[in-house]
């Protein structure tokens, strides 16, 4: 079957690419925090995580030192992931992650064929799929670290095929999946319900699904996630919606009541950065031809999630390859279907037999392809989350590039040091290492140094590992490279001077120390002579 071999080639290579970066060392700090939170719950320890206390406002705002006890559900509601922990537990290793995610991205695109071919005829159907397959707003997030928005596709597709089956049990039990990602995922839902209003479909389903969606991201906003933090109020919504908020804390409702109050910055921030915003949609439409453009259910579903991108503060949000973008794409295929199958919402209550499909003419069969195509040329241009770091170059001038070679030594010289690292030892370390040192109870990043432990007592981290030498390589290219670079190497030569830790092995810019021993004399050897070499970055 084609569209099976299309599934299989989407795994295969994205697969192999994610578990590339993995083992290289190009995952980063998400991975460790997802990671740390699924392996504390086959511990009994649900949702707690150390990474996730370094982000919490009582960390960065209070100057607290980060806790073993806290629990990431202050800052994202992410129940969802209580589904996967029992494969986690027959396989305990930050990359089930890596695997877990493309297969739920890959599930998605099987479950959007039969729901495409509901409507139309299997050579649409498999271009619509194929297209899922090629968009960079799907490819990108799946290339990167684990996320838990990357469930959002498999949980859509999967209730709206539900619905076009009248199978409201399983449409209920999808709509809970959907809602339990997390917190905000009830944005995409809502549209749903929308969508079901204003095509006349399901009108009192449709009703219920947006006052459903709706008061579950207020409840769990206001009133069950402060229970664990502040974090969603002192942190997350004045990072994402501060310009809306009044003082130094805003709640979900505050801010929709100032957005509604205030209609001229609502206009203002929902168009600027112009060019941003149209280079994101016409991403968006890219791999479907953009005939999201003139799909009404398109629209209707995706319009939620959009306008809490474009509301949004900051650039990142508008970057096609991260994890934001992936909750947008199913209203937009969806649309897509039901505008190729002919359904408006004037005729959507008519039988599918009576519909009148569109005709797929082989001139823009032609455009269609080009266009995913495109698509997949943009996204691997833009090297997503370094994960083509050995294909495409960070920078031309100057050039910065590694090559995969090159960067297996680096990894395996960084495994044989993580080895000397018991288990069971407190650790900090720079972003890439972190992944692989989360299994365990207390791991932070540099330059932090101390945790608060289950017994309440503050205490230095057993080890220290900072792979300094990424930093030295992309300084030229990423300003905070540069910053960390400086700030980690001042905190390593002051624990030496202090006689706290002890250089117990280096090889190529990485470093490992151990809490209360003297240093080897080879290792500090050649940390001051790494030291000297990198003395005009640190110093400039």
């Amino acid at each position: 079957m084609p569209m099976a071999s299309f599934a299989i080639a989407f795994f295969i290579v994205t697969l192999t690419l994610t578990l590339h970066r993995h083992f290289s060392f190009y995952s980063s700090y998400d991975q460790g925090i997802f990671n740390q939170v699924f392996w504390n719950g086959t511990q009994g320890n649900f949702f707690q995580s150390t990474l996730s206390s370094q982000l919490s406002t009582n960390v960065i705002h209070s100057g607290e030192v980060p806790y073993v006890g806290y629990h990431r559900l202050g800052q994202h509601f992410t129940p969802a992931l209580l589904l996967w922990l029992p494969i986690y537990y027959l396989f305990p290793y930050p990359a089930t992650l890596t695997v877990l995610q493309v297969i739920f991205v890959t599930a998605a695109g099987l479950v959007l064929y039969p729901l495409a071919r509901i409507y139309l005829k299997p050579a649409i159907a498999t271009l619509i799929t194929v297209s899922f397959y090629g968009a960079n707003a799907v490819v990108g997030p799946t290339l990167g670290n684990f996320h838990d928005l990357s469930q959002i596709p498999l949980f859509m597709f999967s209730l709206l095929l539900a619905m076009e089956k009248r199978c409201w049990w399983l449409f209920t039990i999808f709509a809970i999946c959907t809602l339990a990602v997390r917190e905000d995922s009830g944005i995409t839902l809502f549209g749903v319900g929308v969508y079901l209003i204003l095509s006349r479909r399901y009108p009192r389903i449709g009703l219920a699904v947006c006052l459903g969606s709706f008061l579950y991201v207020l409840g769990v906003t206001n009133l069950v996630m402060p229970l664990f933090s502040s974090d969603i109020s002192q942190r997350f919504m004045l990072e994402n919606f501060g310009q809306y908020a009044e003082g130094n804390q805003a709640s979900t409702l505050e801010i929709i009541l100032n957005m509604v109050t205030n209609p001229g910055k609502l206009l203002v921030e929902l168009f600027t950065p112009f060019l941003g915003t149209l280079k994101y949609l016409l991403g968006q439409w890219l791999p479907l031809a953009f005939i999201p453009v003139v799909a009404p259910a398109a629209w209707a579903i995706a319009i939620f999630p959009l306008l809490q991108l474009f509301l949004s503060q900051g650039d990142l949000v508008l970057s096609i390859s991260i994890r934001y973008a992936i909750s947008v794409t199913p209203g937009l295929f969806y649309g897509s279907i039901l505008w190729w199958a002919g359904q408006g919402f004037g005729n959507v209550n008519r039988a599918i037999t009576q519909c009148k499909p569109r005709q797929l003419r082989p001139q823009f069969r032609r455009f269609w392809i080009f266009c995913i195509c495109l698509s997949l040329f943009f996204t691997v241009t833009s090297n997503p989350s370094q994960t083509l770091y050995f294909l495409i170059p960070d920078s031309i001038k100057p050039l910065v590039y590694i090559s995969a070679p090159e960067q297996w030594q680096r990894s395996q010289n960084i495994y044989n040091l993580l080895a000397k690292i018991p288990a069971n030892a407190s650790v900090s370390a720079t972003s890439f290492i972190i992944p692989h040192v989360s299994s365990r109870r207390e791991v932070i990043r540099l330059p932090g140094l101390e945790i608060r432990g289950d017994n309440q007592k503050i205490h230095q981290v057993d080890y220290l590992i900072a792979d300094l030498g990424i930093m030295e390589r992309y300084q030229v290219v990423f300003n905070n490279y540069g910053t960390d670079l400086k700030v980690i190497t001042q905190v390593i030569e002051q624990v030496l001077q202090n006689r706290e830790y002890g250089v117990i092995g280096f090889n190529q810019g990485v470093v490992l120390l151990q809490k209360s021993v003297n240093s080897n004399s080879e290792a500090i050897n050649a940390w001051q002579a790494y030291l000297t070499k990198i003395k005009p970055i640190i110093d400039s």
